[in-house]
């Protein structure tokens, strides 16, 4: 199960989380998301624990919890939609700006 891990501290790392989320299974992986032009966190995380019940079981523990000074929010991760920049997608063409007549 992909699970999302918020507010994290800009200072923590993959082992920092990797040590919690063990606490109550098996982790496959960790990854801290962050930002591509500064490589500093963007503050969260997502979490891959292969068996479901000890996911659940993470996130009902770990929900609300301090990690090294801030209070996690902890859930299942939402798949990523397929428009990342959202918006209404409409008139998209190759016209920038100006009137149209």
């Amino acid at each position: 199960m992909n699970i999302y891990v918020g507010n994290l501290l800009r200072e923590a790392t993959e082992d920092d989380v990797r040590q919690a989320f063990e606490a109550f299974g098996q982790v496959t992986s960790v990854k801290i998301i962050k930002d591509k032009y500064t490589g500093d966190s963007r503050g969260f995380a997502f979490v891959e624990m292969p068996n479901s019940r000890e996911a659940q079981s993470a996130i009902s523990g770990l929900d609300g919890k301090d990690l090294k000074g801030n209070t996690l929010k902890v859930n299942e991760a939402r798949p990523r939609s397929d428009d990342r920049r959202g918006g209404g997608g409409f008139n998209r063409g190759g016209f920038g700006g100006g009137r149209r007549y």
